[in-house]
């Protein structure tokens, strides 16, 4: 694809995103995405075949975007330790960095999908589930190294709280966008990393 024609597929997804996480899938039409972005239908259906289509490379992107970012904190967390306790506690601290800095007002994509679960393809809900299986997958390995070095003070298992991490992120989303208050996010990520202190360092 040229440069033009990556560009012009890049503010396709670019205007569609924005009016997905205003209007949710269902309530983003061809034409809104056509206005927003400024484009022809011809360039649209260029790019992609159908709503469908552009619903999948939405999810992809989204996903490969938050994956890349994720993992630049994580490795920046181990370059400030080598303990894998604190390489956590210092992930959760930057993430929560990156959350206050950032426009989490839209909320997430992945999470908007959801709500539409039933109306989309089985491909749009492979991606997602993919995507946080992964996530799952790294943070359990992490907290199985922390718990064979700082054994839990209650019973809980790695996979346990590596979805606390992901219900605490995509909950403390939801609770913005009802509630419309800016703190939710940031403040249930310190509460999950107080949470990790106490049960992995008090009394120690």
């Amino acid at each position: 694809m040229s440069k033009n024609g990556e560009a012009t597929r890049q503010r396709i997804l670019d205007a569609a995103e924005t009016l997905v996480l205003q209007h949710s899938l269902a309530g983003t039409s061809i034409d809104m995405v056509l206005a927003q972005a400024g484009i022809t239908k011809g360039a649209f259906f260029y790019h992609f075949k159908s709503k469908s289509a552009l619903a999948e490379a939405l999810v992809e992107r989204y996903l490969a975007q938050e994956t890349l970012m994720l993992q630049e904190l994580v490795q920046r967390a181990e370059r400030l330790s080598r303990d894998p306790l604190q390489q956590v506690l210092i992930f959760l601290g930057l993430f929560q960095e990156v959350l206050e800095q950032a426009d989490t007002q839209a909320g997430c994509l992945v999470a908007s999908y959801v709500y539409q679960m039933a109306d989309l393809s089985e491909e749009i809900r492979a991606i997602a589930a993919q995507g946080f299986a992964d996530w799952r997958q790294d943070l359990s390995q992490r907290f199985e190294t922390i718990m064979a070095q700082y054994p839990p003070r209650y019973p809980v298992t790695a996979t346990d709280l590596a979805n606390g991490f992901l219900v605490v992120v995509e909950g403390s989303l939801v609770l913005l966008r009802i509630l419309q208050e800016a703190q939710h996010p940031s403040q249930q990520l310190t509460h999950y990393r107080n949470y990790l202190e106490l049960l992995f360092l008090s009394e120690r």
